[in-house]
């Protein structure tokens, strides 16, 4: 099976400001799955926007990352990385 381009992203709801961390193969796809509702933990805070993504060669190595930065547990963390990506 050859390995393809993986993202680990962040969400930011529009509504709660609240942050959500996943990782997917389709960035504009999980997107609109979690702006129809179609993922319970997300549905109440739609609509969401994408604040945030870093790209990896492989599904293992994103999701490594995606645990890496819930395990911060840190919204000022989350907050840096978007600045940084952005060049604030």
């Amino acid at each position: 099976m050859k390995d393809e381009k993986y993202f680990v992203y962040i969400l930011q709801s529009l509504k709660t400001k609240r942050f959500y961390i996943g990782s997917t193969s389709d960035l504009l796809k999980r997107l609109d799955f979690h702006n129809k509702g179609l993922q319970r933990y997300t549905k109440r805070d739609k609509p969401w926007e994408l604040v945030y993504w870093e790209e990896f060669k492989n599904k293992k190595e994103a999701l490594l990352r995606e645990r890496e930065i819930k395990s911060k547990k840190s919204r000022k963390f989350i907050e840096s990385l978007i600045k940084k990506k952005n060049g604030e």
